[in-house]
């Protein structure tokens, strides 16, 4: 039998025994515990925030306001550009601008050149000749002759002999008429520098009553060989109107007038142009009429701005020459009626001082309202690039 002290002991063994089973079963599995571990961790706050500048809504919104700013940048240089360029084109009137901005007017009653290979009836070219023709108006009135020539060159340039072997002038078809009218005869005649050269007056062989184009084609031989050519020229028998031989100047509005007479025949739309060159013979400006003028006699002003005056500054006296004007035959074919040319010098001035001339730009209702259009735009831009501007810090 046991004694009190051995059951004692005994007991202390089963309460501690009994204490470990409970603090087992009470503790964490070490794989929750590391989950736990990680959590934690996690759900701590970070040490360094992220900064909200950063963020990529704020910054596409950065670049968004960027590409705007440019755009509209470009969209107010462009319209500033089309502002300068309007006002400076039209510092000048229609009617009185520089010469250099048309230079195919300079000589307005040169001969009309063609140049091309000779070729043969059927269309084939021919290796080493070339046709140069020329014809002095195309535009005709009244009793005017046209002058034609043409002639064979080699590669060089040097002249071929050549025959011209048939030349008819005639009316080209018209679908409003039964049929066109007889046939004329040409002669061209070769001269001692290998051209062949014809005139041909409409007035008086054959068409005084016409109004069209009028075709006079050529047939030649060259060495043997055969070609065509043609010339057409536009004819109208109306003179409608003849210059007097007067011309008178004035100073008006701080411009110089040139009013150049004339004896209308017909009423209507007239349009006049002259060539201005200066004491030492350089051509700077085109003068140009184109108004309704009644029947009788009249003047034709040609006005030499007074700004392109003090722009040019051209030496004194200047000359006014190459006269050339034509009524306007609206709705019809042809669709003018030529006056006499007026070849060469027609008229000089007296001699101004610089003074005597304005400075001032051209204004007009029109030049007015296309420059507030412009202005406007310039202004649309100018006021989204203020709106775009990035806020201050």
């Amino acid at each position: 039998m046991k004694s009190k002290r051995e059951w004692a002991a005994l007991l202390l063994g089963l309460v501690a025994v009994a204490c470990l089973v409970f603090l087992a079963l009470r503790s964490p599995a070490p794989a929750e515990a590391g989950v736990k571990l990680q959590a934690s961790a996690a759900s701590a706050p970070a040490s360094v925030p992220t900064p909200t500048n950063t963020s990529p809504l704020k910054l596409e919104a950065r670049q968004d306001a960027q590409a705007q700013r440019q755009l509209w940048q470009q969209r107010l240089e462009r319209a500033q550009q089309s502002l300068d360029h309007y006002k400076q084109s039209t510092r000048y009137p229609p009617e009185s601008r520089p010469i250099s901005e048309h230079p195919d007017q300079r000589q307005p009653f040169a001969p009309v050149v063609s140049e091309s290979p000779m070729r043969t009836p059927d269309g084939k070219g021919v290796d080493g000749v070339r046709i140069v023709s020329t014809q002095d108006r195309i535009f005709m009135s009244g009793n005017e002759t046209v002058n034609f020539s043409f002639a064979a060159l080699d590669n060089s340039g040097q002249t071929l002999p050549l025959l011209a072997t048939r030349a008819l002038a005639f009316d080209l078809p018209d679908p409003r008429q039964a049929q066109g009218r007889p046939q004329v005869a040409l002669n061209f005649v070769a001269g001692g520098d290998g051209v062949l050269r014809a005139s041909f007056n409409p007035a008086s062989q054959g068409f005084a009553d016409f109004a069209g184009t009028l075709r006079v084609q050529v047939q030649y031989n060259q060495n043997g060989r055969l070609g065509q050519l043609s010339f057409d020229i536009v004819y109208q028998p109306l003179i409608p109107a003849q210059w007097t031989g007067t011309v008178r100047e004035q100073l008006a509005q701080g411009s110089l007038d040139f009013l150049i007479g004339a004896k209308i025949n017909q009423a209507g739309r007239y349009v006049v142009s002259a060539r201005v060159e200066d004491a030492k013979g350089q051509m700077f400006a085109l003068l140009q009429f184109n108004e309704e003028v009644e029947a009788g006699n009249q003047d034709f002003r040609l006005r030499l701005f007074g700004k392109l005056l003090q722009d040019s500054q051209p030496a004194f006296p200047i000359k006014l020459r190459d006269v050339q004007g034509f009524l306007l035959l609206a709705d019809r074919f042809p669709d003018r009626a030529m006056m006499p040319r007026w070849p060469g010098l027609v008229y000089t001035s007296t001699s101004y001082a610089p003074g005597s001339f304005s400075n001032a730009e051209w204004a007009s209702e029109e030049r007015q309202r296309y420059i507030e259009e412009y202005s406007k735009d310039v202004n649309t831009a100018q006021q989204k690039l203020i709106e775009l501007l990035p806020p201050k810090p």
